[in-house]
């Protein structure tokens, strides 16, 4: 036995010295396919001018985000537009090459023959991303050149980033360890063998997209979280020159002015939240009537029609209310014309009053379909036996629904419950902000709408509103950490 376990050992780490340069090859790949969308990483970014914000992604495919900065450079032609051009292909270049590394490194989780075939592929990657860099390298000196030559070279601020060498380093990385695996995966065992994959693998490569959407449009973001520390100008950079630590935290809290606002959109917010979550059952009671209505043919008809509006934007939704609560709108139209009142015309969008409460229907109207479809779904879901056997033992319609539909569904609805008191502070922007005027803005700015207002709007405070951003957000986290144990203690179940 002694011996036989000392023969499995060498096996094992003869198979594991194989594995090796195929997993180095999968992180490196996974690496710059993430180093695609991280701005710090952008090895396109030769010029200062070039926005800081800007990925090799957004580089590659967006003129705008490159030379939005660039006005009088383009115009005084101390650059030209054929260099910005020709940056761009190189970017887009580099991306083809990345594509390829990590398709191959996707299909290297397939079997023996699959595994063979996608280590090829970045074969073919790596040099395609070298040439890429040196495309990007090539753009660097035309420039330089040609800002030389009208003596503007210090306007440009032309530099190498640091990106260009992590990426001349990961495309280093990529080919050595797929062509290390490539040989240490050697040919195939059996002739004719189809390429497949395991179920599992399948499953995490249609995941893949979800998460990496949910990283760059997630998590990515946070990176913006540093501007809270810094006293930030809009087009202006950020270091130690600026640095100022927690004064704006500190700032949030001790002004008068800004602690009033806060008082006063934290009360918005939370009443029109606590609104949403009080009226929450809607959905469900939409759902179960519906569900209870005979005609299919209807029951799909009215499904549909109260769907649709959720799919309508905002500003599409306040012209609606426009056209019928405006001066000259529906509503004062029919006054006048038809029950012939005088003095028909009041502006009911321009009113604060019942604000909250016109904000809660409008936002009823939107989602309650939407929000039923899950219900409807989880409705179709419960066994039908348990129905057959409340009929037997003389059960009507409204006991089924009482004892079986609305239990079958609360699991479901006590999730969503707990996620909207999470959520409690975030209630959106869009709806407030074409809703909201002169008038009005005192009842219905809420805490999304503040932030976009003081970062974006006139105010332009990047760096208080990241900090409101951050709270919010540190707040939500422990509201749905908070959430989470009350389940466990409740119901002894976990969202988390």
């Amino acid at each position: 036995m002694e011996a036989a376990t000392r023969g499995k050992a060498p096996a094992e780490r003869a198979r594991a010295g194989k594995q090796l340069p195929l997993w180095l090859f999968r992180v490196s790949a996974l690496t710059a396919g993430m180093a695609m969308f991280f701005p710090p990483a952008n090895p396109g970014r030769i010029s200062g001018k070039i926005n800081q914000a800007a990925s090799l992604f957004t580089t590659g495919i967006s003129r705008d985000t490159v030379t939005n900065s660039m006005g009088r450079i383009l115009r005084s032609q101390w650059i030209q537009d054929g260099e910005i051009t020709a940056l761009m292909i190189a970017c887009v270049v580099v991306m083809l090459g990345v594509i390829l590394c990590a398709s191959g490194a996707a299909m290297s989780l397939g079997n023996h023959r699959m595994r063979r075939v996608g280590l090829a592929l970045p074969l073919a990657g790596a040099p395609v991303m070298a040439g890429g860099l040196l495309l990007i390298r090539r753009s660097f000196e035309r420039m330089t050149a040609h800002g030389a030559e009208v003596d503007k070279l210090d306007k440009l601020e032309l530099a190498m980033p640091g990106g260009y060498t992590a990426f001349w380093v990961l495309a280093g990385i990529l080919l050595v360890t797929s062509l290390a695996a490539f040989l240490v995966t050697g040919r195939t065992p059996e002739r004719g063998m189809k390429m497949e994959m395991e179920e599992k693998y399948r499953l995490f490569l249609m995941m893949l997209p979800v998460i990496l959407l949910a990283f760059i449009f997630c998590y990515l973001p946070i990176w913006g979280w540093r501007y809270a520390l810094f006293d930030y100008t809009p087009g202006g950079g950020i270091g130690p020159e600026n640095y100022v630590g927690l004064k704006w935290f500190r700032f949030l809290f001790t002004d008068p002015a800004t602690s009033a606002d806060l008082i006063r959109v934290l009360r918005n917010t939370l009443v029109m939240s606590g609104l949403g979550i009080a009226t929450s059952w809607l959905p469900i009671a939409f759902a179960v009537l519906l569900a209870e209505v005979r005609s299919t043919k209807f029951q799909r008809f009215v499904q549909t029609f109260t769907t649709i509006p959720n799919f309508i934007s905002w500003v599409l939704v306040y012209a609606i209310a426009l056209s019928i609560f405006s001066t000259d709108g529906f509503i004062n139209s029919f006054l006048t014309n038809v029950l012939h009142q005088t003095g028909a015309n009041t502006n009911y969008l321009q009113s604060a009053d019942h604000t909250w409460l016109k904000m809660l229907l409008w936002g009823t109207w939107k989602g309650v379909g939407w929000s039923a479809i899950i219900y409807i779904a989880g409705i179709a879901g419960i066994d039908q036996q348990l129905y057959e056997a409340a009929r037997v033992d003389g059960a009507n319609r409204f006991r089924c629904i009482w004892h079986i539909t609305i239990p079958g569904l609360m699991p479901t609805y006590m999730v969503m419950l707990l996620m909207s008191i999470a959520g409690i502070l975030s209630n959106g922007m869009e709806q407030y902000l074409v809703f909201s005027n002169a008038v009005n803005k005192d009842v219905i700015e809420v805490l999304d709408l503040y932030v976009y207002n003081i970062g974006i709007g006139k105010s332009q405070q990047i760096s208080l509103s990241t900090v409101v951003g951050v709270s919010k957000s540190l707040v939500g986290i422990t509201l749905l950490f908070l959430a989470n144990g009350i389940s466990k203690t409740i119901r002894g179940e976990s969202i988390i």
